[in-house]
């Protein structure tokens, strides 16, 4: 199945088409993306796919993907604001954010979880989609060169490494973003 992702990250597209078997996800070439204004997720990914429905051929399926993550000690932020608080340094962003907050068992301010909203529009206007979460805490320091973002600094729930110590091979099976997948495919049948 041919695919085209509204996005800007090329991160993004390569770790979908590897949580979508069979998908080949292209990104959608445009220099005029919406803004992302919406209040949640789903706002923000649906505008994207529809700004990519918009643009790509006819017969391909459209994504639109917004993610973020969601911080305890932040008030639940930066949560849809994630890409454009950090500036491109998300680790250092998080890490001077969360400067003095403890790590505990009770009341941890670093918990934490990745959200990710999975929006698909098919060729003949049906939406799907998916959604999914992973759980954890922040570090308190970075560790790890795999993945992207906030990566170096998540630690799931369960585990002791951060994502990106962890590994692809780990986050294709157990990030926000294939959970997000896995709820996408099974509307697909």
């Amino acid at each position: 199945m041919n695919a085209v992702l509204a996005t800007r990250n090329p991160h993004k597209a390569r770790e979908l088409e590897q949580l979508l078997p069979g998908w080949r996800i292209d990104v959608l070439d445009a220099y005029d993306y919406p803004a992302e204004v919406g209040r949640t997720y789903y706002e923000n990914a649906h505008a994207k796919a529809m700004f990519a429905r918009g643009r790509a051929a006819t017969d391909a399926w459209v994504l639109g993907e917004d993610s973020g993550i969601e911080v305890e000690a932040l008030a639940g932020g930066p949560g849809v604001h994630s890409s454009r608080t950090a500036a491109g340094d998300e680790v250092g962003w998080m890490l001077h954010e969360l400067l003095g907050v403890g790590v505990g068992v009770d009341g941890d301010g670093r918990r934490a979880r990745y959200v990710s909203e999975l929006v698909a529009i098919t060729p003949d206007g049906e939406e799907l989609r998916g959604t999914g979460t992973l759980s954890g805490r922040i570090a308190t320091a970075a560790s790890g060169t795999g993945g992207f973002g906030f990566d170096p600094v998540f630690i799931p729930e369960g585990e002791e490494r951060t994502v990106a110590d962890l590994g692809d091979d780990w986050k294709a099976q157990h990030s926000h973003r294939a959970n997000a997948a896995r709820a996408l495919l099974r509307q697909t049948g």
